[in-house]
């Protein structure tokens, strides 16, 4: 109870953000780290084809700025518990990661998905909510969440791939390495007990059904 109150305020604020369109006007897209960098791609756009690049480019950046969400919701109740600098640290790479999908949101010039400000407060309210179960709440969470990214980056690597890896190398490269994270991130879940977590099984499996579903609107909203 103590830490559901203590959680109150950092949600208030979290749906205080304009960013999410729930209090003020939406932005065309969240912005982690500063104001994304645009360069030149007009070499990049020539022959791609463009609804494979927009749906992968939209769900990846939907799927970041989701799981930035989750860890800050995982930080609201964890962040001066022991288990702070694990989630901070993976948090931060996160930020990496949704700064890239910014810039090749811009690049690529695709349109974000429609489903943002849900992402927002959905994303929060798993991540805070998975912590109130404690450390190995938020660890299993994680597990579940990175092995769907990682393994739905996996199936983008293989369409690629198929599509022709020359032409979108620069973009193979970055969901390669954003998937080796994200396998980094899991191996860190089970190290710090993931699986002792109450109901792992069941929670791991709707978590992952969740993720499934978000992947499959994100896609296409």
């Amino acid at each position: 109870m103590a830490a559901a109150a203590a959680l109150a305020p950092a949600l208030r604020r979290s749906l205080g953000q304009p960013r999410g369109g729930l209090g003020g006007a939406p932005r065309p897209w969240p912005v982690a780290g500063g104001a994304p960098r645009p360069r030149s791609t007009a070499a990049s756009l020539d022959g791609i084809n463009r609804a494979v690049v927009d749906r992968i480019i939209r769900v990846d950046h939907a799927g970041e700025y989701g799981a930035n969400r989750i860890y800050a919701g995982q930080m609201a109740v964890l962040g001066r518990s022991a288990a702070g600098p694990v989630i901070q640290q993976m948090w931060n790479q996160e930020k990496d990661h949704l700064k890239k999908f910014n810039e090749l949101m811009i690049a690529y010039r695709v349109r974000p998905t429609v489903l943002l400000p849900f992402w927002n407060v959905a994303g929060f309210v798993l991540g805070a909510g998975s912590a109130l179960l404690g450390k190995k709440g938020a660890m299993a969470c994680t597990v579940a969440v990175e092995e769907s990214i990682s393994d739905h980056y996996n199936n983008q690597i293989r369409t690629l791939m198929e599509e022709d890896p020359e032409k979108y190398k620069e973009l193979l490269q970055i969901i390669k390495q954003f998937r080796d994270d994200e396998r980094e991130h899991h191996d860190i879940g089970l190290e710090h007990d993931a699986e002792g977590a109450p109901a792992y099984s069941v929670l791991k499996t709707v978590i992952q059904l969740g993720c499934k579903a978000a992947i499959f609107l994100s896609e296409r909203i």
